[in-house]
Protein backbone atom coordinates (compact mmCIF):
# COMPACT_ATOMS: atom_id res chain seq x y z
CA UNK A 1 0.00 0.00 0.00
CA UNK A 2 2.96 2.21 0.75
CA UNK A 3 4.51 1.75 -2.69
CA UNK A 4 1.24 2.81 -4.58
CA UNK A 5 0.99 5.95 -2.01
CA UNK A 6 4.64 6.94 -2.80
CA UNK A 7 4.13 6.37 -6.75
CA UNK A 8 2.32 9.01 -7.31
CA UNK A 9 4.03 11.57 -5.91
CA UNK A 10 7.14 10.01 -7.13
CA UNK A 11 5.19 10.68 -10.67
CA UNK A 12 4.43 14.68 -9.56
CA UNK A 13 7.54 15.35 -8.19
CA UNK A 14 9.72 14.15 -11.32
CA UNK A 15 7.00 15.82 -13.78
CA UNK A 16 7.94 19.01 -11.51
CA UNK A 17 11.73 18.54 -11.66
CA UNK A 18 11.32 18.16 -15.64
CA UNK A 19 9.90 20.75 -16.02
CA UNK A 20 11.40 23.16 -14.07
CA UNK A 21 14.39 21.91 -15.47
CA UNK A 22 13.45 22.43 -18.85
CA UNK A 23 12.37 25.78 -18.23
CA UNK A 24 15.64 26.68 -16.95
CA UNK A 25 16.83 25.98 -20.72
CA UNK A 26 14.88 29.16 -21.53
CA UNK A 27 15.47 31.42 -18.45
CA UNK A 28 18.40 34.33 -18.27
CA UNK A 29 21.83 32.91 -17.43
CA UNK A 30 23.63 35.34 -15.43
CA UNK A 31 26.52 34.45 -17.80
CA UNK A 32 24.31 34.89 -21.19
CA UNK A 33 23.74 38.45 -20.18
CA UNK A 34 27.28 39.48 -19.12
CA UNK A 35 28.03 38.13 -23.05
CA UNK A 36 25.57 39.51 -24.62
CA UNK A 37 25.77 43.44 -22.52
CA UNK A 38 29.82 43.17 -23.29
CA UNK A 39 28.54 42.18 -26.85
CA UNK A 40 26.95 45.57 -26.71
CA UNK A 41 29.31 47.59 -25.49
CA UNK A 42 31.40 46.24 -28.78
CA UNK A 43 28.84 47.10 -30.80
CA UNK A 44 28.98 50.58 -29.78
CA UNK A 45 32.72 50.82 -30.54
CA UNK A 46 32.31 49.30 -33.72
CA UNK A 47 30.17 51.96 -34.44
CA UNK A 48 32.30 54.38 -32.49
CA UNK A 49 35.54 53.19 -34.71
CA UNK A 50 33.25 52.86 -37.74
CA UNK A 51 35.31 49.34 -37.35
CA UNK A 52 34.28 46.29 -40.10
CA UNK A 53 36.98 44.07 -38.68
CA UNK A 54 35.09 44.49 -35.07
CA UNK A 55 32.04 44.35 -37.03
CA UNK A 56 33.16 40.70 -38.42
CA UNK A 57 33.51 39.60 -34.92
CA UNK A 58 30.18 40.62 -33.78
CA UNK A 59 27.30 39.54 -36.16
CA UNK A 60 26.65 36.34 -38.08
CA UNK A 61 28.28 35.58 -41.69
CA UNK A 62 24.88 34.27 -42.38
CA UNK A 63 22.90 36.03 -45.65
CA UNK A 64 20.18 36.38 -43.11
CA UNK A 65 21.43 39.09 -41.30
CA UNK A 66 19.48 42.25 -41.34
CA UNK A 67 19.92 45.95 -40.33
CA UNK A 68 16.91 47.94 -40.45
CA UNK A 69 17.47 51.48 -39.99
CA UNK A 70 16.03 55.11 -41.10
CA UNK A 71 17.59 55.29 -43.94
CA UNK A 72 16.95 51.71 -45.22
CA UNK A 73 17.82 48.17 -44.71
CA UNK A 74 21.01 46.18 -45.38
CA UNK A 75 20.74 42.92 -46.05
CA UNK A 76 24.05 40.40 -45.41
CA UNK A 77 27.30 40.97 -43.52
CA UNK A 78 28.76 42.83 -46.64
CA UNK A 79 26.22 45.09 -47.07
CA UNK A 80 26.00 46.09 -43.27
CA UNK A 81 30.14 46.36 -43.78
CA UNK A 82 29.62 48.91 -46.58
CA UNK A 83 26.28 50.85 -45.74
CA UNK A 84 25.83 51.39 -42.28
CA UNK A 85 29.60 50.74 -41.04
CA UNK A 86 31.60 52.76 -44.02
CA UNK A 87 29.06 54.73 -45.77
CA UNK A 88 27.19 55.58 -43.10
CA UNK A 89 28.71 56.14 -40.06
CA UNK A 90 32.69 56.35 -41.37
CA UNK A 91 31.46 58.43 -44.51
CA UNK A 92 28.99 60.67 -42.75
CA UNK A 93 30.78 61.54 -39.19
CA UNK A 94 34.36 62.04 -38.53
CA UNK A 95 33.80 61.48 -34.80
CA UNK A 96 31.21 59.38 -33.61
CA UNK A 97 30.01 58.11 -29.94
CA UNK A 98 27.24 55.72 -29.44
CA UNK A 99 25.88 54.94 -25.55
CA UNK A 100 23.97 52.60 -25.14
CA UNK A 101 21.52 52.79 -21.96
CA UNK A 102 18.71 51.21 -20.31
CA UNK A 103 19.33 47.56 -21.64
CA UNK A 104 16.90 44.53 -21.50
CA UNK A 105 17.96 41.10 -22.67
CA UNK A 106 16.38 38.32 -23.19
CA UNK A 107 18.03 34.94 -23.45
CA UNK A 108 15.72 31.67 -24.93
CA UNK A 109 18.47 28.56 -25.32
CA UNK A 110 20.78 29.59 -28.39
CA UNK A 111 18.28 32.86 -29.51
CA UNK A 112 18.49 36.61 -27.34
CA UNK A 113 17.41 39.55 -28.10
CA UNK A 114 18.07 43.07 -26.24
CA UNK A 115 16.16 46.55 -25.99
CA UNK A 116 17.65 49.69 -25.06
CA UNK A 117 17.65 52.87 -25.69
CA UNK A 118 20.58 55.40 -27.18
CA UNK A 119 22.44 58.17 -27.55
CA UNK A 120 24.12 59.29 -30.33
CA UNK A 121 26.77 62.16 -30.53
CA UNK A 122 29.00 62.70 -33.73
CA UNK A 123 31.17 65.44 -36.05
CA UNK A 124 29.82 65.61 -39.29
CA UNK A 125 32.56 64.82 -41.74
CA UNK A 126 31.67 67.67 -44.51
CA UNK A 127 31.91 70.93 -42.15
CA UNK A 128 32.49 69.78 -39.02
CA UNK A 129 29.40 70.45 -37.28
CA UNK A 130 28.12 68.62 -34.36
CA UNK A 131 25.48 66.31 -34.98
CA UNK A 132 23.23 64.51 -31.95
CA UNK A 133 20.63 62.16 -32.14
CA UNK A 134 18.58 59.71 -29.79
CA UNK A 135 16.71 56.70 -30.29
CA UNK A 136 15.49 52.84 -29.25
CA UNK A 137 17.40 49.67 -30.91
CA UNK A 138 16.72 45.71 -30.50
CA UNK A 139 18.89 43.01 -31.51
CA UNK A 140 18.27 39.58 -31.65
CA UNK A 141 21.37 37.35 -31.62
CA UNK A 142 22.01 33.37 -32.04
CA UNK A 143 24.66 31.35 -30.31
CA UNK A 144 27.02 30.24 -32.85
CA UNK A 145 30.06 27.66 -31.99
CA UNK A 146 29.29 28.93 -28.20
CA UNK A 147 29.73 32.65 -29.28
CA UNK A 148 26.55 35.20 -29.25
CA UNK A 149 26.36 36.44 -32.77
CA UNK A 150 23.92 39.33 -33.90
CA UNK A 151 21.65 38.23 -36.47
CA UNK A 152 19.55 41.78 -36.23
CA UNK A 153 19.58 44.76 -35.47
CA UNK A 154 16.17 47.53 -35.47
CA UNK A 155 16.65 50.79 -34.30
CA UNK A 156 14.84 54.15 -34.94
CA UNK A 157 14.45 57.69 -33.41
CA UNK A 158 12.57 58.10 -30.29
CA UNK A 159 9.39 57.82 -29.98
CA UNK A 160 6.87 60.69 -32.11
CA UNK A 161 3.84 61.44 -29.59
CA UNK A 162 0.74 64.03 -30.78
CA UNK A 163 -2.61 63.89 -32.33
CA UNK A 164 -1.91 61.42 -35.46
CA UNK A 165 1.69 61.37 -35.06
CA UNK A 166 4.06 58.72 -35.52
CA UNK A 167 2.10 56.35 -38.15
Amino acid sequence: MKKLKTRPFCRYAFLIFASAAALSAFAESPSSNESLKDLIARYATSIDRADTAMADELFSNEPEVTFIHPRGEERGRKQIEDDVYKSLMGGTFSARKLTPKDIAIHVYGDTAWSEFSWDFVATVRKDGSAFHSQGRETQIYRRENGQWRIVHVHYSGVPVTGNLKGF
